[in-house]
């Protein structure tokens, strides 16, 4: 499995009522072995998390999934993570 960092920075337009929801997916992610790590940034500028997948369209796949995705609230980017 490889390591993917999903950035997620909040837009002015961001729902609050997204949150929980993005959130919810998350956990549910991390449950299921997906997700290794996650948090929010100390300024609530927006957050990452680190997720485990096959290879970037598994990864990508996951990512659009997220409630955070498909409200438009944040500007997301994901990048493959070299662990040594």
């Amino acid at each position: 499995m490889n390591r993917y960092l999903v950035l997620l920075i909040r837009r002015p337009q961001l729902d609050p009522a997204v949150v929980p929801l993005h959130l919810a997916f998350l956990q549910n992610l991390r449950k299921e072995g997906w997700v290794e790590l996650s948090g929010g940034f100390s300024d609530k500028s927006g957050g990452a998390y680190l997720l485990r997948a096959s290879d970037l369209t598994e990864a990508m796949a996951l990512v659009h999934r997220d409630p955070a995705h498909l409200s438009g609230g944040w500007d997301i980017t994901v990048h493959e993570w070299q662990v040594v």
